[in-house]
């Protein structure tokens, strides 16, 4: 059973910075692609960045410049480095696995990010 847990979300002013941390546990056995996405109250669930199992990432507009995504293969973990954060980023951040062979998905529980003064 393919688990996601996240981490590292908060409160922190605007301008301020976060990590968000997602470890995978359970076996996976074929390559995967991981993603964040974020829900703010009343809204859609959007894609926030992604990146495939080759490394190739991709960002919403409102992030682009400020949000880095990455991985870490050995340690079955996935991080998205938040800068220069602003109010609008206000949300319930998730984690996505999805496996190349056969697109099954995986969710995490979700962390809050509050940006306030």
């Amino acid at each position: 059973q393919v688990q996601l847990v996240e981490s590292g979300g908060g409160l922190v002013q605007p301008g301020g910075s976060l990590r968000l941390s997602c470890a995978v546990s359970g076996n996976i056995f074929s390559a995967y692609g991981m993603g964040w996405y974020r829900q703010a109250p009343g809204k859609q669930r959007e894609m926030v960045a992604t990146i495939t199992s080759g490394g190739r990432t991709n960002y919403v507009d409102s992030v682009k410049g400020r949000f880095t995504i990455s991985r870490d293969n050995f340690k079955k973990s996935g991080y998205l480095q938040m800068n220069s954060l602003k109010p609008e980023d206000t949300a319930v951040y998730y984690c996505n696995l999805v496996i190349d062979l056969g697109g099954r998905n995986y969710w995490g529980q979700g962390t809050q990010v509050t940006v306030s003064s």
